[in-house]
This record gives C-alpha cells, structure tokens and sequence, in this order.
C-alpha cells in the first residue's frame, strides 16, 4: 500500500497493511545535534524545513514514512507581511525585533523557542484600518499555480493538505496574548471585526485553491489557542465570533469531497473541541499530552467515531529510553485499535531527542497491525 492509502484507510475505518511511521518536524537545534553526533551531514542540518528535499532525505535516513506537515497552502496571511526589523539590541544580549505579523518580540538569535511578547501595532481602530486590512485583501496572485500544477502532478505515494490557515490564531499572533486580551474588552466590535475580515480572506483563498480543480486528501487548520490550562479565550466568546467560520470553510470543504479536516492546536483543547467539532473539524493534532495526559480516549468517548486522531505519542520517551519508548508503543496501539487514529510524536522532536530512539520507535510502528 502507498502511505496515502494507508493514511486514507486508516481515518476512514478501513484496513491497512500496517501502521505508517508519521512525524510531525524538529526542532533546528535536535537537527545540529545530530549533525554534530554524525547522524547526519552539516548540510542537511543546515537546510532542513517541513517537507524540503532535506527533510525527505531525513526521513529516509531514519524511516520515517512521512512528515504530518504536507499541507499546500496560499499565501493567505498578511500580505505584504510587514518589514523584520531589529529594533534594539538588548544588554542581556536579547533583541527587539519587529516580526511580520507586527509585532515586537525578544528573542536570542539560534535559539529556537517561544519569543517573548515585548508589544504590538495592531492596539486600535486606526492601525487596523492603516496597516492591517489592506494587508487582508485577497488577489490571485496569492494562489500558487505552478506549484499546485507540479504537486498534483507528484501527488502518488503520500497525502496531500489543502492548509486553510487559521480562524483566530494568526490574530493571536498579530495582537500578542495580551493585546487580545485587552481588545476584547475595550472594543469588542473591532476584534469581531478584524476576526470576520482576515476569516473572509482565508475563505476565498481556500475557494481559490479548491477552484484548480487539484484534488486534495485533507485539509488542515493552525490554531494553538490553547495551554496548560485550556483556552486562552472564553469558549462564549470563541463560540460566538470564531465557530460561523470555520462552518463556512469546512462546508466549502465538503463540497469538493474532503471529508478529514484536521486542526493543529496545541495544550488542553477540551473547551474548544466541541465547537471545532459542531462545526466540521473531525480530526484532533497533535494532541499533546504534556502534563495532563491522554486526550483522545475521553474525546472518543465524548464524540463517537466520527472523532478522528493524529498524534497523541509522548514525544520526550524519545530523550529516555527503551522501556519509556515501549510504553508508548504499548499505549498507541490502544488507541489505533480503537480505529480512526495515526500515531504520531505529538509535536517537533526536541533536543536531546535520540537518534537511536527514534529509530526503534519507527521500526516497532511499522510492525503494528490494527
């Protein structure tokens, strides 16, 4: 069988040979330590991405069936993107850098993490109106044609996403956690408004891919609007702004017979997952399990069958050892018996992770039959 088959078959409840050995990218750094421990060459390392030829290479090297990263999408963010700039060299030796999205962020170059949140344009009506919405605007040029022609073209052995970008994470991304905070209570007809404006144009963006006429396996949203402790906004607010939206783009979906439309958000996702769910998105990813454990089990038992999973591997038993690695063999084929479900690492593999590890965990996936 062809991944594609396999991936296919197994969120539509119907036989495989075997489990495919699916991942979900790295961490740059993990990629130099391997690099530095021989495993592989400096260049790789140096041009590794989501679904390059360096991360096919990769997966070669390890066993890797393929990258859950294989979405195509438009340019359907904010476009131009704003100017990086550094603003200011910090003493600590931080810097204060303006991101594409506008805002300003301290990070330390090499280091790949989450940046800390320094402020942000997007603070009222006026930059929204100035610098912002003209941003959102859709054209065609935003619609990869030649690449879609020569992906379809190659579409054979792994699945092909349509990425239909993000409701309200990019937003997040655009306000910083604390301007969305403030903006939801100081003018809440602006966020609803700036909410419906970008959501317009990932909805003609994915209509403008969906037009090609290229036929895509699944679709897949970005979210992380969640942490360690749930949502990062009220499920009444995200209900009452966000859910319409992500109905319009999964109906558009459907209607070009993509019937697995999965969502990438990361943390605790419980509160939000029943208005995803009413709404279209049937496939969880990558369902971290973090502190609090398994998620998907209570979901499946919450939602029936028509819940579909990808992911939901502790990814730090690969830093462990043997045992910790078996485990969550054990643990995955619980699930995928459960039918519906792709193992995968729940998120990028990160430092200290182990080649070896690795390894043993693709060879001991391959072997599993559901």
């Amino acid at each position: 069988m062809t991944n594609r088959e396999r991936f296919l078959n197994l969120l539509h409840y119907k036989s495989v040979d075997r489990l495919p050995a699916v991942h979900f990218g790295y961490w740059n750094e993990l990629v130099n330590e391997w690099a530095e421990q021989g495993h592989v060459s400096r260049e790789l390392a140096a041009n590794w991405a989501d679904g390059n030829e360096a991360d096919k290479e990769l997966d070669k090297l390890l066993g890797w069936d393929f990258n859950y990263c294989c979405a195509i999408g438009p340019t359907n963010h904010l476009y131009p993107p704003f100017e990086r700039k550094v603003l200011e060299k910090l003493p600590d030796g931080f810097l204060r850098v303006q991101n594409g999205d506008g805002l300003i962020e301290r990070i330390r170059e090499g280091v790949e993490s989450i940046p800390a949140e320094d402020d942000y344009l997007l603070k009222d009506r006026e930059a929204f109106e100035t610098l912002y919405k003209p941003k959102m605007q859709y054209s065609d040029d935003r619609i990869p044609y030649e690449f879609l022609k020569k992906a379809d073209a190659d579409h054979t052995d792994m699945p092909m996403a349509l990425h239909l970008g993000s409701v309200l994470g990019n937003i997040r991304n655009m306000l910083s956690v604390v301007g969305m905070s403030y903006m939801m209570c100081d003018d809440y007809e602006l966020f609803a408004e700036i909410i419906d404006t970008y959501a317009d144009l990932q909805y003609k963006c994915a209509e403008g891919m969906l037009k090609t006429g290229v036929k895509f396996d699944f679709a897949h949203y970005w979210e992380d609007i969640c942490f360690k402790n749930g949502p990062l906004i009220s499920p009444a607010i995200f209900e009452e702004l966000c859910a319409k939206h992500y109905k319009k783009r999964n109906d558009l979906c459907r209607k070009y017979g993509i019937d697995v439309i999965s969502l990438d958000c990361d943390g605790v996702v419980e509160k939000l997952l029943p208005i995803w769910f009413e709404n279209g998105v049937n496939t969880m990813f990558p369902i971290e399990v973090g502190t609090w454990g398994d998620q998907f089990t209570p979901a499946r038992e919450k939602y029936g069958k028509g819940l579909l999973g990808v992911g939901g591997m502790d990814k730090t038993a690969l830093r462990k050892d043997k045992a910790a690695v078996d485990a969550e063999i054990e643990r995955m084929k619980r699930l995928a018996d459960m039918g519906g479900f792709i193992p995968c690492p729940d998120h990028r593999l990160m430092p200290g992770t182990k080649w070896e590890l690795v390894q043993y965990y693709i060879d001991e996936i391959k072997k599993l039959r559901v």
